[in-house]
C-alpha cells in the first residue's frame, strides 16, 4: 500500500511538473484537436452530405451507404448527391469541405490547380482536394506511428527483459545479434521487402517493427541489468515472490521511465519515417491520402504547383514539432535530478 501510495504521488509531481510547460500543453491539445478531426474526417470533408431531408424522409448519408434506387435514381450503382432534385421541403447539410479524398473536381481547367473558393489548398496531379487529403493522411501517418510504437514497443520490452534479466548466455547471444541486425541497412532492407510484397499499411507496420525494437530493447536490457541486483529486488526474492512477480510486479514498473520518455520521439519517427516511404514509393498503396505522396507530387510540379509543397509541409512541420515538445517536457517531467 505504501509503495503504491509513492508511486501515485510521483506520478502526480511529474504530471504538475508537465503541466507547467505550457508549449507541451498547447502541443498536446494541438495533436489531439488534429486528431479528432482527422478520426471525424467524413462530417467534416466528404462529398456526401451529414443528414438530408428527401422527399418527407430522413437520411444520413455520411454514415450509412443508400442505393441510388431510394432516391429514384436508375442505371446507376453509386448515389450522386450533388445531382439530386430538391424540392422546397427538401434540405441538406453538407461538410464544411465537399469533397472526399479520392474524388477529383473535373470543374478546373488544370491539374494540379491553384488554391480557389472550390479547393481551400488546390488539387493535386489528379484534381484531388489537397486540404482533404491532408485530413485523412492524418489518421494513417498518425495510425502508422502510434501501431508501430506499440508493436516495436512490445517486442522490445519482451526480449529486452528477457536479456537482462536472464543475463549470461542469452544475453550475449541476444547482444550478437542485435549487433548483426544494427549492422544492417534497414532502410534498403525495408525498400526491398516491400517491393517485393504489396503494401499495405498492416505490412509496413510489420516489416518497420522488424527492425524497430532493438533501441527498446536496449533500454529494457540496461534497466532490467541494473534493477535485478538492487535490494529491493532481492528482497522480493527472499519473501518468496515468484519470478513473474518480481518481473512484472518490481522491475517492470521501475524500467517504464527511459521507455516513457522516448515514446514521443518514437511516434514522431514513424510519421517521418512513413512520409519518407511515401516520398519514395514504398509507402501507402494508391490511392490512400497521404502526406509524402502530396510531397512528391511537389517534387515534380515545383514550378508549377508551389501550394503542394507548402501545406504538406507544413503539417508535417507542425505534427512534429508538436510531438517533440511533448517529448522534451515528458523527458524533464521524467528527470530524477528535478
Amino acid at each position: 500500500m505504501i509503495e503504491k501510495w509513492i508511486r501515485n504521488e510521483i506520478s502526480l509531481k511529474r504530471w504538475r511538473r508537465f503541466k507547467t510547460q505550457r508549449r507541451a500543453v498547447i502541443a498536446t491539445w494541438t495533436i489531439l484537436t488534429l486528431s479528432f478531426f482527422s478520426l471525424t474526417a467524413e462530417f467534416w470533408a466528404n462529398s456526401k452530405p451529414i443528414v438530408m431531408k428527401y422527399r418527407g424522409e430522413i437520411y444520413f448519408p455520411v454514415a450509412k451507404r443508400y442505393h441510388p434506387s431510394v432516391f429514384g435514381v436508375t442505371g446507376e450503382s453509386i448515389t450522386n448527391y450533388r445531382a439530386l432534385q430538391l424540392s422546397e421541403d427538401d434540405w441538406v447539410k453538407w461538410p464544411l469541405v465537399h469533397w472526399d479524398p479520392f474524388e477529383n473536381n473535373s470543374k478546373v481547367d488544370t491539374f494540379p490547380s491553384p488554391p480557389s473558393t472550390d479547393n481551400w489548398f488546390g488539387t493535386d496531379d489528379r484534381g484531388r482536394d489537397v486540404l482533404t487529403r491532408l485530413l485523412y493522411g492524418f489518421r494513417y501517418s498518425m495510425g502508422y506511428a502510434v501501431l508501430t510504437w506499440i508493436s516495436c514497443s512490445i517486442v522490445g520490452m519482451i526480449l529486452g527483459a528477457f536479456m537482462g534479466y536472464a543475463g549470461g548466455w542469452p544475453d550475449l547471444l541476444g547482444q550478437r545479434v542485435i549487433e548483426i541486425m544494427e549492422s544492417m541497412p534497414q532502410l534498403l532492407l525495408l525498400i526491398t521487402i516491400i517491393s517485393i510484397f504489396q503494401a499495405s499499411l498492416w505490412l509496413l507496420i510489420l516489416f518497420t517493427t522488424i527492425f524497430g525494437w532493438i533501441g527498446v530493447s536496449l533500454y529494457f536490457r540496461g534497466e532490467f541489468l541494473k534493477l535485478r541486483k538492487r535490494e529491493f529486488i532481492e528482497a522480493a526474492h527472499a519473501l518468496g515472490s515468484s519470478r513473474a512477480k518480481v518481473i512484472f510486479g518490481h522491475i517492470l514498473p521501475n524500467s517504464l521511465t527511459p521507455w516513457i520518455t522516448m515514446s514521443p520521439f518514437m511516434i514522431s519517427g514513424g510519421i517521418s519515417g512513413l512520409a519518407a516511404l511515401d516520398f519514395l514509393g514504398f509507402g501507402l498503396p494508391a490511392p490512400t491520402p497521404s502526406w509524402g505522396e502530396l510531397l512528391d507530387q511537389a517534387y515534380k510540379n515545383f514550378t508549377i504547383a508551389w501550394w503542394l509543397a507548402v501545406f504538406p509541409s507544413a503539417a508535417l512541420f507542425v505534427t512534429l514539432v508538436m510531438s517533440n515538445l511533448i517529448g522534451e517536457a515528458i523527458r524533464d517531467a521524467m528527470d530524477p535530478r528535478k
